[in-house]
């Protein structure tokens, strides 16, 4: 695509483009849950209740070294699972390390403390004290989204939500949220279809107005569409039976290797939070 074309084009179909990219890349993970890894070996309840316990033993660390050795621990966890760093770089970790920096950029210059550089041209004053917590903010936030990411990248999705259900999370809750992750998907795929047939159908360059008039009424349409497939998937989940229990033809069976697992991963948030302390 040339350069002129995409700037033609609005912000809201890159907008739309890019989540449908993302959410694509999140269905892969459904792929890599079945990979030969060391993670996808283990029993579901066992990652879920692992994956807890770090991301305590990460928001309760107060040590800088301690919440590094977690994030250095997730990477290797990653690693031994095949789960490829690409696309843990370039998944939820890397969003919510760039989210995170841009929430920590603020306490740069706005916590009071002993200075250590000057912003140019701007003559803001960089101190110790908002460097250490905005190093704090970065690594707690890229420490806990790889030990989420691992988790959904090395278990099927219906695991992951029977095993919220083994820990007696509220039916309500996991039924939202198997939908909606569903449901996403389905919306953007059809959000880009709408797009692209537009764009099909479109000679020549269109004025802002119009492009303003067109997005609006692709957002009404969607909303609508959206309304009456909500409604039309509730009936059709009722009528087959459907009550929010998840249930998948897998049992949990808890091996040698899951209780193994289980006391290594207790064993390291406690001496986590110990250390960090």
């Amino acid at each position: 695509m040339s350069g002129r074309a995409r700037s033609e084009r609005g912000l809201f179909e890159r907008t739309v483009d890019g989540m449908r990219q993302a959410m694509e890349r999140a269905t892969s993970a459904e792929a890599g849950a079945t990979a030969a890894g060391w993670m996808q070996r283990l029993d579901p309840r066992v990652k879920l209740a692992a994956v807890l316990a770090l991301v305590a033993a990460v928001a309760l660390s107060h040590r800088l070294d301690v919440i590094a050795a977690l994030l250095a621990a997730g990477i290797a966890m990653a690693v031994t699972s095949r789960v490829p760093l690409s696309a843990l770089a370039s998944g939820v970790s890397l969003a919510a390390g760039a989210f995170a920096v841009a929430l920590a950029a603020p306490a740069l210059v706005l916590t009071p403390g002993r200075a250590v550089a000057v912003v140019p041209v701007a003559g803001w004053v960089v101190t110790a004290q908002g460097l250490m917590s905005a190093c704090y903010l970065v690594l707690r936030a890229a420490a806990a989204s790889t030990f989420g990411f691992l988790l959904v990248f090395t278990t099927p999705w219906a695991h992951v939500l029977k095993a919220l259900r083994a820990f007696h999370v509220p039916v309500l809750f996991v039924a939202v949220l198997a939908m909606t992750y569903r449901y996403i998907l389905l919306l953007l795929d059809s959000a880009h279809d709408m797009f692209v047939a537009r764009r099909s159908r479109t000679v020549g360059r269109l004025t802002a107005a119009t492009r303003r008039r067109l997005v609006a009424q692709s957002a009404g349409a969607l909303l609508v569409k959206s309304l009456n497939m909500g409604n039309d998937v509730f009936l059709a989940m009722q009528a087959r039976g459907y009550r929010g229990e998840v249930r998948v033809l897998d049992d949990f069976t808890m091996a040698r290797t899951d209780w193994f697992a289980l006391a290594a991963a207790a064993i390291l948030a406690a001496v986590a939070v110990w250390v960090g302390r």
